[in-house]
């Protein structure tokens, strides 16, 4: 999806876009191999990751959040992937403030976007890139190391474009939307499974990145300007191939060789696209993943 080159970045969700500078080092608990694993067996978009990579840090120490004030425009969100997020972001917010109300909820936006370099300290505890972005309900904080769109598609066969990686933060963004409707307390239950709770939150969080790709095209910047163009049929191939590569069955085939649908956490590929496809197509209404019998 292309944003519009005199579109400003500037503003609402785009002013929550922060880069922090080198992270500390992870010290204790789960070491590199096992970082390696959490990565691709929680599917890359967890909500909580407290307990999952170890307590303690090392040396290096972490420099506070900078604004990404390069990232000015539209022109600037085509040609770099950090001002990418921050044009996002501004779509985002914008179209849940008006969304949340209309769904039950009082919106209010994710505290910070956070973009690290290998590790970061969260609400939710330590974080490196190999755990992947995610959402951290804790301190209402994404949190995403921009290398992982390299990651996307080198390592899990997705296009990997423009849309692929703005799918990324609108999966994110719609689990703080979750957050705020009361919808993430059903995470707590700790079951999988394919028609588990889990699965549930994170098939609705693709559909509402879906009900926010189609809607995308009508957000404007605080000037009254268009954000972003209408995707075309390319692009929302490129963001379902990236829903597709982080589904369940896909994850679990490259990982032990086998399928077990007992311990599914995000459903299947089949069923991420499929949740998208129906936000894109019938909007953030379509997206009660809780009342459906079968997913």
């Amino acid at each position: 999806m292309t944003f519009n080159d005199n579109a400003n970045l500037g503003g609402g969700g785009g002013d929550r876009v922060r880069k922090r500078g080198r992270g500390v080092a992870i010290g204790g608990g789960i070491g590199g191999v096992g970082l390696i694993a959490v990565f691709l067996i929680s599917q890359l978009f967890g909500v909580d990751l407290s307990g999952l990579v170890g307590g303690g840090t090392g040396g290096g120490g972490e420099v506070a959040g900078e604004s990404l004030e390069n990232c000015q425009t539209g022109a600037d969100a085509n040609a770099s992937a950090e001002c990418r997020v921050k044009g996002a972001a501004a779509s985002l917010d914008d179209y849940w403030e008006d969304e949340v109300p209309a769904l039950g909820g009082q919106y209010a936006p994710p505290q910070e976007v956070t973009l690290f370099t290998d590790a970061t300290q969260t609400g939710c505890g330590s974080a490196t890139s190999a755990t992947g972005p995610f959402y951290c309900p804790s301190d209402e904080h994404i949190y995403v190391d921009v290398s992982f769109f390299d990651q996307l598609r080198s390592q899990f066969g997705s296009s990997g474009g423009s849309l692929a990686q703005m799918y990324v933060i609108a999966h994110e963004w719609g689990h703080h939307v979750q957050n705020l409707l009361g919808d993430l307390d059903r995470y707590s239950d700790g079951q999988t499974g394919p028609e588990s709770n889990q699965v549930r939150i994170e098939l609705q969080a693709d559909c509402y990145a879906g009900a926010w790709v189609a809607a995308a095209s009508k957000t404007k910047d605080e000037q009254g300007t268009t954000l972003l163009k209408q995707p075309t049929d390319a692009q929302i191939a490129d963001a379902l191939s990236a829903a597709a590569a982080v589904g369940d069955d896909r994850i679990q085939e490259k990982v032990q060789g086998q399928v077990t649908p007992h311990t599914f956490t995000h459903g299947t590929s089949e069923q991420r696209q499929s949740w998208f496809t129906n936000g894109y197509r019938g909007g953030a209404e379509a997206c009660d993943t809780f009342s459906t019998r079968s997913l």
